[in-house]
This record gives C-alpha cells, structure tokens and sequence, in this order.
C-alpha cells in the first residue's frame, strides 16, 4: 500500500510540475506578446512624431501642398507688386493702409471686428486705401485648406466685384481655429448666398476649380519672404500700427491719423456764449450748448449743438464714430 502511494505522489507531483510548467509558459507567451505590442505601438509613436515634425518643418518653410498646381492668375483689378494685393477704396486717397491677413486667423477676426467700421467709413470718404494681401498661415501650421480656399473664394469675389462685402462675411462666419470649414466649399458657397448677386455659375466654377489658388500660394509666399511678425500685419503709409503693444493707434486715432494726413479740419468748439447777451429779438442767450448722442467705444454717435450768439442763433449736427 506504501509503494503505490508513494507511486500516486510521485505521479500528482510531476503531473503539477508539468502544469506549472504550461502555466510559466502561458505567461511567458503572454509577456513576450504584451513587449511586442509595445514595441510596435513604440514604432507607431515614433513614425507620427516624425510626421509632426516633418509638418513643423513644411509649416515653417512656407510649403503648402493642397494648393492646385497651376499658372498665376490674379483677380480683377489686382494691384502693387506682382499684382499680389486687392484694393479697396480711392486710388488718390492721401492715406494708404496695407493689411496682410488669414481668413482662418482669430486675431485677424479680432483686427476686422474692431477696426471694420472706421476702415470702411474712410474709405467711403474717400481718405482711404486698402491693400488686402492674402495669407494661407494657419493652413500651414494647423494643416487643412481652409486659409487657401477662403482666398481663392474672396478673389474670385473680387472678379465679381464683391470683395468687401464677401471678405467682411468670411471674418463675420470665422470657424474655430481648429475648424477647417473653410476647406469646404460647400461652405464658402453658402456664405456667398449672403452677398447680393454674388451665388453666380461663374463665381462657383471659380470656387471649385481653385482659380486663384496659385496667385493666393504666391501671396503667401511673399508673407515669408517679407519676414511678417505674423497675421494681422497693419501698415498705415508703410508703418506698422498694431506691433507696438504700449502705443497702438486704436480704431480713433486710425481716423484722425487718416483724417490729419488728408488735411481735415476739425471745426473748433463752441464757445460759451457771453451771459446777458442777446439776439434780434433782445432774448437771454443759453449759457450752455446741449449735446445729445453716444460716445462710446465703437459705436456711431450723433451730437447736436447750439448757441445764440450776438447777432443770430446756429444750430449744427454732426455724425461721426469713435473706436476704442
């Protein structure tokens, strides 16, 4: 009885050797398949990181590869060197301002919102030109066609005679960042059913067909060459408005930088008139001109002001805006 239990240990002790032994092995399977996923999702990593830098680099070259290769052609009217800007505005007009901008770039939207009004009201005037130069710079350093086709879209507004009003609707409809929607061209025809006149056949084959798409990339082009701090660039008759953080000409001092060069006359102030002095008819003069309207930042304002002076009484309204 001894030897054959002594044979049933012997037995059940190799039989859990074996099964130890299958165990190790299960695991060791187990390990060697875990280290191998490793290894490969190491490699993965390694491979995208390379491609972030390989886009890093093509973003800081200027390269853009989802331009349409294809010949040079500028929108209508294109003008300054190698018909690269679009201008709005009189040609003679004393003051000239040259603005590089990304339809993509949240500063230019921050740029447009604020200084929109008083450009467009100098403009109107006659005080004003404005070089629009376009940019793809965000296309470049987020990736995505949005900068590229946003441009293409507005120059070939500009063969519509619609520039402005799509341009200003392009900053109006800014997606995220991050949000290429404007490599969309669904998107950019859907914005220029907002533009009277402008949801032409013409102007969607320009849209879809990447017209301009050459002349935008060679814009871009020279942006880098240009060595541009970045987007928005402002140049008021060749001097940078916006770089300089401690003194920058807000929206008001634009207008009266603009309407100093052009030699507008501010009409001097009123007077208090003289207490006890009187018109034809003898009556007390008001001792204080009254002033109706809002001052404030952005807005359109309108003031009224009179006083009684010996001799007569004038009344004078004016209009005007201030910026922040």
């Amino acid at each position: 009885m001894s030897e054959k239990n002594d044979g049933a240990n012997r037995d059940a002790t190799k039989r859990s050797a074996r099964e130890r032994l299958l165990v190790e092995r299960e695991r060791q399977k187990t390990r060697d398949k875990r280290r191998r996923t490793l290894v490969v999702a190491a490699a993965v990593v390694g491979v995208l990181g390379l491609a972030t830098v390989v886009g890093v680099i093509a973003a800081n070259t200027g390269k853009s590869g989802s331009a349409k290769a294809g010949p040079v052609v500028a929108p209508s009217g294109a003008t300054g060197k190698d018909a690269l800007a679009i201008q709005v505005g009189k040609p003679e007009a004393k003051s000239s301002l040259t603005v590089w901008e990304d339809f993509r770039c949240p500063s230019c939207k921050f740029f447009e919102d604020n200084y929109r009004d008083v450009i467009h009201d100098l403009e109107a005037k006659g005080l004003l030109k404005v070089d629009y130069h376009l940019v793809t710079l965000i296309d470049r350093r987020m990736g995505g066609s949005g900068s590229l086709k946003a441009a293409n879209a507005a120059a070939c507004a500009q063969d519509a005679g619609k520039f402005t009003e799509y341009h200003d609707l392009l900053f109006q409809n800014q997606p995220q960042e991050v949000d290429d929607a404007f490599g969309k061209d669904a998107k950019l025809l859907e914005l220029a059913g907002k533009a009277d006149g402008l949801d032409t056949p013409a102007f969607r084959s320009c849209v879809e067909d990447g017209t301009h798409n050459s002349w935008v990339t060679k814009s871009d082009g020279a942006f880098t060459a240009g060595q541009f701090r970045g987007t928005p660039t402002v140049l008021l008759n060749g001097k940078d408005i916006l770089s300089d953080q401690a003194n920058q000409v807000t929206p008001q001092k634009l207008k009266e930088q603009v309407e100093a060069a052009a030699g507008v006359v501010k009409p001097a102030p009123s007077a208090s008139p003289t207490p006890g002095s009187g018109g034809k008819n003898g009556a007390k003069a008001p001792s204080s001109a009254s002033r109706t309207g809002s001052g404030s930042s952005g807005s359109s304002g309108s003031s009224t002001g009179s006083s009684t002076r010996s001799g007569g009484t004038s009344t004078g309204t004016s209009n005007g805006s201030s910026g922040d």
